[in-house]
């Protein structure tokens, strides 16, 4: 299962980085029914901070985003499920196959979240370094040629030959 593949089923529904029953149906190579069954018969393991299911609104939204046809799909709104709720689903489904994408899906989870990190503390230093040098900076590139034409600066000027009285 390959991370590029996890990270792009990864929605934010609700304020929650989720992925839907059928994206996990495929991954799993099972039928969504199947795993919606499966989940129904263990439905307390899922609480409602691990597994909801989208409201008709929601589904309506995402599938004008799929850009699905009207005819034919999913008939009844999906179940989303967050990172706790793939991590439960390992301990209904007991298949080799299973065990290899829950281990793929929690790497996926772990290293977005590791991105979203580093993204915030690159933000925080580039309003840092918009204050110190009093300019505003619309990317990463545009700070690094200000910072490196600033050093050629500082050293053109400590190297140059000195002018002036001497002593």
């Amino acid at each position: 299962m390959e991370l590029e593949q996890i990270k792009n089923s990864i929605l934010e529904i609700r304020g929650n980085k989720v992925i839907l029953d059928f994206e996990l149906a495929k991954m799993y190579q099972t039928e969504t029914k199947r795993l919606k069954e499966s989940v129904r018969r263990n439905i307390r393991r899922f609480p409602s901070d691990f597994m909801f299911e989208l409201t008709s609104e929601e589904w309506e939204n995402l599938r004008s985003q799929f850009a699905t046809s009207s005819w034919g799909g999913q008939r009844y709104s999906p179940f989303a499920f967050t990172e706790q709720g793939v991590a439960m689903l390992s301990s209904i489904l007991n298949s080799e196959i299973a065990i290899d994408v829950n281990i793929a899906i929690m790497r996926a989870f772990v290293m977005m979240r590791q991105f979203a990190l580093t993204y915030k503390e690159l933000s925080e230093k580039l309003i840092e370094l918009e204050k110190q040098h009093n300019q505003k900076f619309d990317d990463i590139e545009q700070v690094l040629n200000y910072l490196i034409q600033k050093d050629n600066q500082k050293t053109q000027q400590t190297t140059r030959k000195q002018v002036g009285y001497k002593k």
